[in-house]
Parts: C-alpha cells; structure tokens; sequence
C-alpha cells in the first residue's frame, strides 16, 4: 500500500479534480504491475496497473490470464463503479477475475462511497479495505475535504515581518516607519518598501507594499499555487501589488483566480484582467461572463466567505489558497473555514508601524522549515467540526 501511495502522488497538479490514486498487482510477492491516475478523464490506477501487467507478461502470453487471476490487487482508494469519463474500475477487476482487492480507503464521492466494494463483493472477489486509511485519506486531503464538508479545501498564506506585520504604513497618512533591518541583503527580494500605496485600510490609513519574503520562498510559493485548484485575494490585495497570481517561477498549472471587488473598484488595466487565465471576480453588482473573465454575484447580506466557498463547490473547485489580506484572511479564520495555515515570516526585518498580521487560532503547528531568513511555519486546523 505504500508503494500505491508512491505511485498515487505522480498525479499531483494533473487529476483534479479527480483524486490521486495507485494501484499496484501482485503475484506471489512479487510486483507485476504498477499503475496511477494520470491525467483528468484518462485512464484510471487500475486500469494503467493491469495494462502494465499485461505488458509484463506478454512473454508467457500463456498463463499471463491465469497469472493475474491468481494476482492481489492494492489500490490506495476503492475501485469506481460508475460510468464517468471513464469505465468503472470495479467491473474491470471483475473482468480478469482478480481473486482478492486490498484497499486503503473508502471513495467518499456519492457515486462510489462503498458501491465499489459491493459490487467486487457481490461477484466473489475477497476484499480487505482501511489499510493506511488515514495516510490514504491524508494524500487526498482535498477531495475528502470537498466531499464530505461540501467545501473546497482552504489554505491560508501570508507572510509577515519579525514583529508580525504584513504591509507598512506610509508615513504622510499618519503612519511612521520607525525602522526597518534588512541583514541579509544579498537575497534578492528578500524585503525591501516599494512606495506602492493602496487606499486607507479600515483605520489605519494608506497602507504601502512590503515585500516580505525572498525570492527562494516565492518560488516555493508558485510551487504551492500549482498544486491548487484556485485562488483567492481581496480587492485591496489586487490594487497594492498588481498580480497574476500565476505559477510563472514553477512548472505546473496555474489556478483559476479568484478576486473579491463587492463594488468593481478595480480597473481592467489590472493584470488580473489579462484573460490569460480564467478569473472570477465576485461582486454585489453584476453576472457577466466574458470568455476567461466571469463576474459573479453574489449576496452581500450574507456570509461572504461562505457564499464564495459554496459556489466554488458548485462549480466543482476542490481547493483554494487565499494570498488576501488581513480582513480576508481573518474573517475566513474567525468563520472557521480554512484547513491549513502557511505562514512565512522573515526574521531579519523589522517595522514597529505596520498593518498586524491575521491571528491564527485552533491551530496545529504541524512543521517548521527555514529558507534564509525565512522561517516558513505549518498549521492545521484543530477539528471542531
């Protein structure tokens, strides 16, 4: 099963928003074929393991059938049963005549959730489920999470100073930069103050941009984006540091983006409004859909966290990382509706005036991993659901 989880992880950033999954087939302890999902609405584990068997063992073409009959089949999530974009998987195994299944967990997507098993059960087949189900469950953190709460899988990152400051305040509307230690100034964009402003956050005044972390963490970063489904800042976000919010340092795909703007403050200069990539831009005011750029409206008498969460739910989006600011990231903290926290602070600067930082609470700290002067931390979300 192990080995299964190995294979399953190949299919990061290229399955969703299916699950990733492996399997591995096995005749007298010996492995004779391996296989994972792939790629969206191609080829299942299972299928891609028993073709991999049957190329193994073309060369005894005369008991290869009987071989496989014979075989054990591991896969780290049970088998569709189903038609999708795929045959179901199930019926495959029952084909071969595969005499015995081992599963590490259970498909929570209402079109399987056990029907897999039945079925493999039904026609003779000895299934044995729940091995490594937490580390099976674990490597698909975001599908169970999507299935089961009827929400995407929420990340929060953000990164701060040493005194857990995440902008500057611009001296001349009433903030004062009393000092800033930049010691490792050799890291190029380790931290630096740009003199972009934004407009006054809610009492603080004009806030100016403060690039925080360096550029070996925000590659790290667009790692982390392409691993995701979608992602979402604010309107004061999109105005202070212009983004594309892509994974233009990391190979990968970059997720759909999304921007809070309730009253469409945001001019269409914005990089977010290249239509390079597919954006949904939330707002109070108007449904529009312009080929990549999508206004959705949405309620503003309502949780807006929440009415953004369930429409990504509707819309099939099984993950997002939040980069807003601090109202955004907070008021998803203080909802309750986030799973993981990624926080990068650098040690070496230092703002005494400067917007506060969201504070995290029932959290886990899980791990800890230094970057230069930056020290990322881990946080899961203590389950009080």
């Amino acid at each position: 099963m192990q080995r299964c989880l190995e294979l399953a992880i190949k299919g990061a950033g290229f399955v969703a928003p299916n699950p990733m999954v492996g399997a591995v087939l096995v005749f007298e302890n010996k492995i004779i074929g391996e296989g994972w999902h792939q790629k969206y609405s191609e080829a299942h584990a299972e299928v891609n393991c028993i073709n991999d068997a049957m190329m193994r063992l073309n060369a005894e073409s005369g008991r290869k059938n009987d071989i496989i009959k014979k075989s054990t089949l591991y896969v780290s999530l049970e088998p569709c049963a189903h038609f999708g974009k795929t045959p179901p998987c199930a019926e495959l195994i029952i084909k071969h005549k595969i005499s015995k299944v081992v599963i590490g967990s259970k498909d929570p997507f209402q079109e399987v959730n056990g029907k897999g098993i039945e079925k493999l059960k039904a026609a003779g087949v000895e299934v044995i489920s729940g091995i490594l189900e937490n580390e099976c469950k674990a490597l698909n953190k975001r599908f169970f999470t999507f299935h089961e709460k009827k929400r995407p899988y929420v990340i929060l990152k953000w990164a701060q100073t040493a005194d857990g400051k995440m902008a500057s305040l611009n001296p001349s509307a009433g903030g004062t930069l009393e000092s800033v230690r930049l010691k490792d100034k050799n890291v190029k964009g380790t931290s630096a103050l740009s003199g972009i402003k934004a407009p006054p956050s809610e009492g603080f005044g004009e806030v100016e941009r403060l690039l925080i972390s360096n550029e070996y963490s925000n590659r790290l970063v667009h790692q982390w984006r392409s691993e995701e489904a979608s992602i979402l800042i604010g309107t004061n976000t999109a105005l202070l540091d212009d983004p594309e919010l892509t994974t233009r340092l990391w190979e990968g795909n970059s997720p759909i983006r999304l921007v809070l703007d309730m009253n469409l403050r945001l001019p269409l200069h914005l990089k977010l409004f290249d239509k390079k990539v597919k954006t949904i831009v939330f707002n109070a005011i108007k449904q529009e859909e312009n080929e990549n750029l999508i206004y959705h409206k949405i309620d503003k008498e309502k949780s807006i966290v929440s009415e953004i969460l369930n429409t990504l739910y509707q819309l099939n989006i099984q993950s997002l990382i939040v980069e807003g600011g601090n109202k955004l990231l907070q008021s998803i903290i203080d909802g309750g509706l986030w799973d993981e926290a990624r926080i990068i602070n650098n040690e070496e600067l230092v703002i005494n005036n400067g917007l506060v930082a969201p504070n995290l609470t029932v959290a886990i700290k899980t791990k800890e991993e230094k970057i230069l002067s930056d020290r990322i931390e881990f946080y899961t979300r203590t389950n009080t659901e």
